[in-house]
């Protein structure tokens, strides 16, 4: 089960990723500009960030049995979809698709892994879950640009697109097999008011995780898409010359993603610490790591920049586990869903401005600069948002406490 639920984070990452390693080809077949690009990028973040206002709601209410094959599915036929694409608007339609069902990935996971594992154990899950995006990230770029340049981009996507729906297939096996207890595979039983928008409107701690997720998010997705083109500009390399240095920097977020989920249970079982120093600990170490990313474009060597935004992305994933921690840690279970779906709506939105930004400052001259000196400070401004709201972290009722013995997972 948890192989399931890892592999299709790795599809999720890998569908979102394909754009950006063929956008030359794009460019050269179809005349994009920095700013249609910027476009495309930021379309697909908009759509996302509306979905996300009712795909957490959509995951408390239907369950992890059939939101993870409808999240799989339909995200795979939107990102086939875009091998029919020929024009700008039918391209900005399919990124539409493909941000509205992807949607449905991030709160489907993190209810799965909520609904089976006990808090130490559910963190090392998380980091699992966030470090299989950094593996589709990394397999990504090492696999695709040497496929479109033997058999089209249009196949590549149609290819990547056949993987999900193969998923969704062992997906409805397992669970013919009887592969999730009955409370974890329905929807929650938690009476008619939960998980309704105004408690969670209303609550200090969904504010705090949104406000996280605007500040950090919003550098996960600018490397994520121009990560690429900045070591085009910057190092002068070629679609196929990048694939190493990003394969490079995803498998240190990987790395960065299982060392920060497991360090909480590491803090909490061995060192005694609580809840609130633990996960607080972890976020500043995060945060400290991100600030000398703006040397990227000074040091002048290539292996020293990707050495930088290694650490990034290393730092970045620590802080994500940690954070979707702290969801599964201080909201209620029957809002963990809703809430999950509001922060990676606040991350969305952020992502999708910060996309279309950085394409306006290229497309004027104002090169990267500016957009790696705010990602320098935003998990540190993360954290600061994220303590002001709540200056100590306690476990939401009905929770189970930090040093329980974790679940083990449901077998078939």
């Amino acid at each position: 089960m948890l192989a399931l639920i890892l592999g299709a984070c790795i599809l999720n990452y890998a569908d979102r990723q394909i754009i950006a390693l063929v956008k030359p080809l794009l460019s050269q077949e179809l005349g994009w500009t920095d700013a249609d690009y910027g476009r495309l990028t930021a379309v697909f973040q908009l759509a996302a960030a509306c979905a996300f206002l009712f795909a957490g709601r959509f995951v408390d209410v239907v369950g992890v049995k059939w939101s993870n094959p409808l999240a799989v599915g339909s995200w795979s036929l939107a990102a086939m979809a875009h091998a029919f694409a020929v024009t700008l608007p039918q391209f900005l339609a399919a990124r539409v698709a493909l941000g509205a069902t992807e949607a449905l990935g991030t709160p489907t996971a993190v209810k799965t892994i909520a609904a089976t594992f006990g808090p130490t154990g559910r963190t090392a899950a998380l980091g699992f879950m966030n470090a299989a995006g950094s593996v589709g990230a990394i397999l990504t770029p090492l696999v695709i640009p040497f496929l479109a340049q033997r058999v089209g981009w249009r196949a590549v996507f149609l290819m990547t697109g056949g993987l999900g729906l193969v998923w969704v297939a062992l997906w409805l096996l397992v669970m013919r097999r009887g592969g999730l207890e009955a409370g974890t595979a329905s929807a929650s039983p938690i009476g008619p008011r939960a998980g309704q928008w105004r408690e969670a409107l209303a609550d200090r701690r969904t504010w705090a995780i949104a406000g996280g997720k605007v500040l950090s998010d919003q550098v996960w997705w600018f490397l994520l898409y121009w990560a690429p083109d900045l070591f085009t500009r910057v190092f002068h390399l070629d679609m196929a010359g990048v694939a190493v240095p990003l394969a490079l920097i995803y498998l240190a977020a990987a790395v960065g993603s299982l060392l920060g989920g497991t360090a909480y249970g590491w803090l909490v079982r061995r060192g005694g610490w609580d809840m609130n120093r633990a996960r607080k600990t972890i976020l500043l170490v995060c945060g400290l790591c991100v600030l000398p990313v703006p040397l990227v474009l000074a040091v002048g060597n290539l292996g020293a920049a990707v050495a930088l935004l290694a650490l990034t992305l290393a730092a970045h994933q620590g802080f994500s586990s940690n954070l979707f921690g702290i969801i599964t840690d201080i909201v209620p279970p029957s809002r963990i869903g809703m809430v999950t779906g509001l922060g990676a709506l606040s991350g969305n939105l952020a992502g999708m401005l910060i996309l279309q930004v950085t394409g306006w400052v290229l497309a004027g001259g104002g090169g990267y600069l500016p957009m790696l000196a705010l990602a320098s400070v935003s998990y540190l401004l993360a954290l600061g948002w994220i303590h002001l709201l709540q200056p100590v972290l306690r476990p939401a009722a009905g929770t189970y406490r930090p040093n329980d013995v974790s679940h083990r997972l449901t077998s078939s």
